[in-house]
């Protein structure tokens, strides 16, 4: 059984950008053209391209699109200063500005924006590279834990964190298309990660790739456990501090308590360029509050197939919208990296590139 195409969330195309506008998934397929540094930080800000991987991408994009008609020392500035703003926590984003700045500031004008777009790129396919190492990494620990499973392999997992959300196969769900190819009996636990019903994403792209899922109610996970309906759990990462400590999309901590109680593997699958060194511990990692409107308006088809916004709460509700939460490392089996299975606590001493 083959390993499922790879659906191309960004690309370039000439000296502009096409992505695919991820918020009006999963009911449209529909794609955007970026032309300007502008639409590259809006597309980050308003969650048109998402996933800690893919806004890394994205920006590194975005500097290059900025750097079409105005390759200054300002311009590379003011590039870096704008993507920066537009998601606080995902720290792909700020290693991919980082890389891009230490690239391209060293060089003259004259050939900096060709050097801009030759570095984005090679970001994109490192990514893609790393899924695909994480995906046989984690295939490992699948066809290990397989081995004690009668029936499917029930796997869960929260949020999106495959090929809509990276260059690649993506992460958490790379190793669950590496077992499906390989011919493992897989199940997957899709739980609708509320308010942005980012697992409608996830079941939108097990369902293209035929893999064996059924969406649940965030709520309903927990259930699932105690009923011994689940055999490990698998989530993506924004930030993974050097203690081990990861933030991910709110909700993923509930989760990782109860694995905990039910004695359930939980792993982390996120590229090295998620690790922040810098960050000593979860406390440190900064957490995005959204619009409040996230919680209170719900967008769903109506009667007639159009996109629609239906209210849930009242306009004068007090809200509280969180994007992440962070997961101690204690409550983490392994982090799956392209490099193998880290060990949470040991990620303070390794080098990270």
């Amino acid at each position: 059984m083959p390993v499922p195409p790879i659906h191309p969330t960004l690309r370039r195309d000439g000296d502009q950008v096409i992505i695919l506008d991820q918020t009006r998934l999963p009911h449209e397929e529909h794609y955007l053209r970026l032309d300007s540094l502008d639409d590259a930080a809006t597309a980050i800000r308003d969650m048109q391209v998402r996933g800690a991987p893919l806004i890394g991408a994205a920006a590194a994009f975005g500097v290059a699109l900025a750097l079409r008609h105005d390759p200054s020392d300002a311009m590379l500035r003011q590039a870096d200063c704008t993507l920066r703003q537009t998601r606080p926590t995902a720290v792909n984003l700020h290693w991919a500005l980082d890389r891009m700045l230490a690239t391209l500031a060293p060089l003259p004008t004259v050939v900096r924006s060709r050097a801009a777009w030759t570095e984005a790129e090679a970001i994109r396919c490192a990514d893609l590279a790393a899924n695909a190492a994480i995906g046989e990494h984690g295939l490992g620990l699948l066809r290990q834990l397989a081995l004690s499973t009668q029936g499917p392999l029930q796997i869960m997992t929260h949020c999106n964190a495959g090929w809509l959300a990276t260059c690649g196969h993506g992460t958490a769900l790379a190793p669950i298309y590496a077992a499906h190819a390989a011919g493992l009996d897989v199940h997957v636990w899709v739980s609708e990660t509320r308010p942005r019903n980012q697992g409608l994403l996830t079941a939108w792209e097990l369902s293209r790739s035929g893999v064996p899922h059924t969406l649940v109610a965030d709520n309903a996970a927990g259930w699932l456990m105690a009923s011994g309906r689940v055999d490990c759990l698998i989530v993506g990462a924004d930030r993974i501090a050097a203690n081990g400590d990861t933030a991910n999309k709110v909700g993923t901590y509930l989760k990782a308590l109860a694995a905990r109680a039910h004695g359930l593997p939980f792993y982390v699958a996120a590229p090295r360029s998620t690790i922040d060194p810098a960050c000593p511990d979860g406390a440190a990692i900064p957490i995005e509050e959204r619009d409040a409107d996230e919680v209170r308006l719900l967008t769903g088809l109506a009667a007639d197939g159009s996109l629609t916004r239906m209210r849930l709460a009242a306009a004068a509700s007090a809200v509280c919208n969180p994007a992440f939460d962070v997961t101690p490392a204690g409550l983490l089996t392994g982090i799956i990296c392209e490099s193998g299975v880290l060990v949470p606590d040991a990620l303070a001493s390794l080098a990270v590139s």
